[in-house]
């Protein structure tokens, strides 16, 4: 059984930044960040693989977030510059067995961290 937690979302104006963090109890293998606005489907934002070897980024954060991770702390992060209105979602990590941009294919799933990006 694997156990997500993700922290540092916040209220941040437009062209702010943030860096989400996320710490996994049991073993992890890739690791991905999605959001999901009010009324809108989960979609995918970052993923990075299990020795941070490999990494995806959605196009719309592409350039702008940086996914990262420190196994030995089993720990991954979402460092997000540049904020812009529609970045506004509930942000979760997860993990699964390879970097994928489906939610369907991560198997564990965080509680979910707030951002908000004031314009």
């Amino acid at each position: 059984q694997v156990q997500l937690v993700e922290s540092g979302g916040g209220l941040v104006q437009a062209g702010g930044s943030l860096r989400l963090s996320c710490a996994a109890s049991g073993r992890t293998y890739a690791m991905g960040w999605f959001r999901q606005a009010p009324g809108k489907e989960r979609e995918f934002v970052a993923a990075i693989s299990r020795f941070g070897g490999t990494t995806s980024y959605a196009d719309s954060v592409k350039g702008r977030f940086t996914i990262s991770r420190d196994s030995a702390k089993n720990m991954v992060f979402l460092q997000m510059n540049r904020l812009r209105p529609e970045d506004t979602a509930v942000y979760y990590c997860a993990t699964g067995s390879r970097v994928s941009r489906v939610v369907g294919e991560y198997d564990y799933w965080g509680q979910g961290t707030q951002v908000t990006v004031s314009s």
